[in-house]
């Protein structure tokens, strides 16, 4: 039987060579791709066509999300999964919706992790009940438009109405409107709450609460 040909793309590189050491530990398994960034694994899918991809989904500039849709948009037959911190409904949903064949948090065993890749390369998907949970909870819930991520973001910097508008050249009734469906839509009380919110379900990641620095 031949060996399942494995890419991991994570950018934290002890996390990546722990990857590496437990699946090349296994004899009918081989690492033969890494990748730190989104746009790296897509390059590197492109350069090796590996039977199984790893995938985390926060990485510097393209995210995991972005990869495995460029990813299957070029390579229908691609099998990935995603291997995450993030456990909340929108995380679970877009990967999913982008064609992750499995999703596993960071917390699982290493045993699970390769009976994953195992499952996922002969062809069956590999979705603990409590992530199809999630999935199928967010397919209840109303989307969240892009424009109104990148209020949210903005709210989570700490940005006024005001500032929201001058960052996304829009007026301020604008602004208010999209807070108000955002608070409907997150079922939340006020805009502390609705980033807490958003941070629970993987809308927003903590990189975007940063307050960016004024140049």
């Amino acid at each position: 039987m031949s060996e399942v040909r494995v890419m991991v793309a994570d950018d934290h590189l002890i996390v990546r060579l722990g990857l590496v050491a437990l699946i090349n530990s296994h004899a009918d398994m081989q690492v033969v791709a890494q990748a730190a960034s989104g746009t790296e694994a897509v390059a590197m899918y492109r350069a090796q066509k590996p039977d199984v991809t790893l995938m985390d989904l926060r990485m510097p500039g393209q995210d995991g999300v972005d990869a495995i849709t460029q990813i299957r948009a070029e390579a229908a037959e691609a099998r990935v999964i995603v291997l995450t911190i993030h456990a909340g409904d929108e995380a679970v949903y877009r990967a999913l919706r982008a064609g992750a064949r499995g999703y596993l948090l960071k917390t699982v065993s290493g045993e699970e992790i390769v009976e994953a890749i195992r499952a996922v390369h002969g062809g069956r998907s590999w979705i603990p009940e409590e992530i199809a949970g999630l999935a199928a909870e967010r397919m209840q819930q109303p989307p969240v438009s892009v424009r109104e991520i990148d209020v949210l973001k903005l709210i989570a910097r700490g940005c006024s109405n005001k500032r929201i508008a001058d960052e996304l050249d829009v007026s301020e009734s604008t602004v208010r409107n999209h807070v108000a469906s955002l608070l409907d839509k997150l079922g939340a009380d006020d805009r502390t709450h609705a980033v807490t919110v958003a941070l629970e379900r993987g809308i927003i990641d903590l990189a975007d609460v940063k307050v960016r620095k004024r140049s």
